[in-house]
């Protein structure tokens, strides 16, 4: 039977209070160690976060499938990023509060696996705005609905592929320290810190999935980017550049809250030995939680058409 220490116990406690184990059950997530008592307050700006980030998607994703003008590939591009919002901040949010609010530390061991998913569309989003702008003749004929479909499946694909490894890597670790969990949710690292072995694999995956695909994104926006730019510096006029380089402001906008946070969360994470553990969870709350709230309110405001077909919405149920 496998013996697991209560919340309250230090996870650096004697040897005495270890019990060897391959396979734990349960994990004990902490929430923000050095925060306890703040977590109610704490409670509050993530609760409203959270919500926002439900209602804003959702928002996007009904108004998308209500107005039948709307369906084209820059709005297909939106719905894919607001289902991705949905999911990576409910895959640990709930669980979050349950700790906040109820003390609900537990989470089985198939459950905190799972938690290591999670996909991004970007690039996609990078591509489109490419194609829009330095090819805006052949736009509707370039971006179809089944290259859009091919592009949102491969986008996937690439994110499933590279994060599998995870879970089998931290599955295979020998758990012979304890079961208790620095954070308020399972990442990769977090996990198999409590790992009895060499996890220097574990490591270097990590690593090298950071900086493979994190690089390949921030290599093909930036040369997205690039192409925009030109094509934007050869138009005729001043307010011709400025008009167009809008169109894009929202992505950019979009791009730092996510890829920032989370480059310099795993870099910390890996040799800031003498950073503090809530400032290191506090910075992964950013990418988690920031980008599914600033996405639908940058996209809403910048958006004319989801602008105007929301404002109709609301003036009709207002008469």
């Amino acid at each position: 039977m496998v013996k697991h220490l209560r919340p309250s116990q230090s996870p650096t406690a004697s040897n005495s209070n270890f019990t060897n184990f391959t396979n734990p059950s349960t994990f004990i997530l902490l929430g923000i160690p050095g925060l306890e008592t703040a977590h109610i307050w704490i409670s509050i700006p993530f609760c409203a976060m959270y919500a926002i980030a439900i209602l804003g998607n959702f928002t996007i994703l009904f108004i998308v499938k209500r107005e039948p003008s709307l369906h084209g590939p820059m709005f297909y591009f939106l719905c894919m990023l607001a289902v991705s919002d949905l999911v990576m901040s409910t895959s640990t949010v709930p669980k979050m509060l349950s700790i906040f609010w109820f003390n609900s530390r537990e989470i089985s061991f198939s459950a905190c696996l799972t938690q290591m998913y999670f996909s991004g569309i970007l690039v996609a989003m990078a591509f489109d705005r490419y194609v829009a702008i330095c090819n805006p003749l052949r736009y509707s004929t370039i971006l179809t609905n089944s290259v859009v479909a091919k592009i949102g499946l491969a986008v996937l694909l690439r994110s499933v592929i590279i994060t599998l490894p995870y879970p089998f890597l931290a599955r295979q670790w020998p758990y012979c320290r304890t079961n208790i969990i620095p954070h308020y949710y399972c990442g990769h690292m977090s996990v198999v810190k409590l790992a009895c072995a060499d996890i220097r694999i574990s490591s270097y995956y990590g690593l090298f999935d950071l900086l493979s695909v994190t690089g390949m994104d921030v290599f093909f926006i930036t040369v997205s980017y690039t192409q925009i730019l030109r094509a934007i510096f050869r138009l005729p006029t001043k307010d011709a550049r400025l008009k167009t380089f809008g169109t894009c402001i929202s992505h950019l906008c979009a791009i730092s809250p996510l890829y920032i946070p989370r480059f310099f969360s795993s870099l910390i994470q890996r040799f800031g030995h003498n950073v503090p553990l809530h400032f290191l969870v506090l910075t992964t709350s950013l990418y988690q939680l920031v980008p599914p709230v600033l996405h639908p309110i940058i996209y809403g405001v910048r958006t004319r058409q989801i602008r105007d077909r929301l404002l109709q919405l609301c003036t009709h149920k207002g008469t």
